[in-house]
């Protein structure tokens, strides 16, 4: 059966697969090849610039052509190495015998032996999927995360001056702005992106044990704990040393925590503005043919928001396994880091599913300020604070409680009760003026 949306198990490679189709060149079966034969032949380039006499004649000219072999891989080329596989059962041999193939095509069959030569399987893989996770951070993920950080901005300061009836506890607390509400999540996401951007992105390179014992044994003069640093440094990650046979991954699981932060942070933005429109502070743009409820006719649903906390839930799932997993290993290492890194693509995808929901969403937002203003209107006792704070500052005796006293109470107040309140107290009239200017809308701080 070939596979298709209708069919795809998960709605990743289904429902939403025109989201999320663009992580295939990095988290697919066929890109981890790609990066595999990638870090391969790029390790067999740097080997021809060291002072090894067997690669000494290595004709320079070759090298664009064995290039080529990765910046031209393609479908074909993925299947004959899956082919190779079925023989094998070694996934990363397959590779080195792919590559082998390509050298006898170039009439390169001299060096065949300096392919792969020294490493075991995780110094390809390793270095791969980093790098692939790099570049998808990049290309993909980062683009969409910042659309979503310029809208957030774009929006706090279309709304700036719109006084809001703020709420602790889901009580009416002292007034707010809706644009600084917005701007909260803005800077929020600032400021872990500003972290996130400071994690190094690691591979490791060191032979089966991570030693480099194959290495140093068969050319003891070469630094090769300098040559894999260059090598790894010139793919643009870190290179760990000293490390087992595989990586500790601890870099990796940092990263995994900090996307898993910055998804919390936009589930938190999701439920305020779910909450916000069920409060009717918000509407939403209606389109002529859209059903909200398959039985009731008038809603409209805020589903954008809900989609993406439901798939940004089920990409920190993933993500917390990964980070929690990923740097136990048994001793030099086990498989478990393998078999877990090939759901990596998973939680990138509900991620980049999510934002993209969550900038629809906003983008049908419409500010329904006659609601907001009169929530305002109707809860006059939250400026109290404002009032005791000013008669505190005066020297007046029991401010809070006296307010406490007027407001604490299961009744409407009202302008006319808290400007008979000021009438009552006994300080100066200029006071009284300053306490009467004071409303639910202009109590908004700085």
């Amino acid at each position: 059966m070939q596979l298709n949306s209708l069919n795809a198990i998960t709605p990743i490679d289904g429902r939403y697969y025109d989201k999320t189709k663009g992580f295939s060149n990095f988290f697919s079966e066929q890109a981890l090849i790609k990066y595999r034969v990638l870090v391969e032949l790029e390790y067999f380039i740097a080997l021809t610039r060291t002072e090894i006499s067997t690669l000494s004649d290595f004709p320079k000219d070759s090298i664009k052509k064995i290039k080529d072999i990765y910046l031209n891989f393609s479908y074909d080329d993925a299947i004959s190495i899956k082919e190779i596989e079925k023989k094998t059962n070694h996934d990363v041999k397959a590779v080195e015998y792919f590559i082998k193939n390509k050298f006898k095509d170039l009439k390169l069959d001299k060096y065949l032996e300096f392919i792969h030569f020294g490493l075991t399987s995780q110094d390809i893989n390793n270095t791969a999927i980093p790098l692939s996770i790099k570049n998808a951070l990049n290309e993909l993920y980062l683009p969409e995360l910042n659309k979503l950080i310029n809208l957030l901005e774009e929006k706090s300061n279309e709304y700036s001056d719109i006084p809001m009836l703020a709420r602790t506890h889901g009580q009416p607390a002292s007034p707010t702005r809706l644009g600084k509400e917005i701007e909260v999540f803005k800077v929020r996401l600032d400021e872990q992106l500003k972290f996130l951007n400071s994690i190094p992105i690691a591979a490791k390179f060191g032979g089966a044990t991570g030693n480099f014992n194959a290495h140093q044994v068969a050319f003891p003069k070469i630094n090769w704990k300098n040559f894999a640093t260059c090598l790894i440094n010139d793919l643009g990650l870190q290179h760990s040393f000293p490390t087992t046979q595989i990586e500790h991954y601890d870099h990796l699981a940092s990263l995994f925590d900090s996307l898993k932060r910055i998804n919390t942070i936009i589930i938190d933005f999701n439920r305020d503005i779910w909450s916000y429109i069920s409060m009717d502070y918000f509407k939403q743009e209606i389109k002529k043919n859209e059903v909200g409820s398959s039985a009731m006719p008038h809603k409209v649903n805020p589903i954008d928001f809900e989609n993406s906390e439901g798939n940004l839930g089920l990409a920190n799932a993933i993500f917390e396994h990964l980070s929690s997993k990923l740097p136990i290993s048994r001793l030099q290492r086990d498989l478990t880091d393998s078999t877990v890194l090939r759901n990596v693509g998973v939680p990138f995808s509900h991620t980049t599913i999510a934002i993209q929901s969550t900038i629809k969403g906003i983008n049908k937002l419409i500010v329904n300020k006659s609601k907001i203003e009169s929530d305002l209107n109707d809860n006059w006792a939250v400026i109290a604070e404002a009032i005791q704070t000013i008669l505190r500052r005066e020297g007046y005796p029991n401010p809070y409680e006296a307010l406490k006293q007027l407001t604490r109470k299961n009744t409407s107040i009202n302008q006319e009760k808290i400007h008979s309140f000021i009438d009552s107290l006994k300080i100066d009239k200029e006071i009284k003026n300053e306490l009467k200017l004071i409303t639910p809308s202009n109590y908004t701080g700085i």
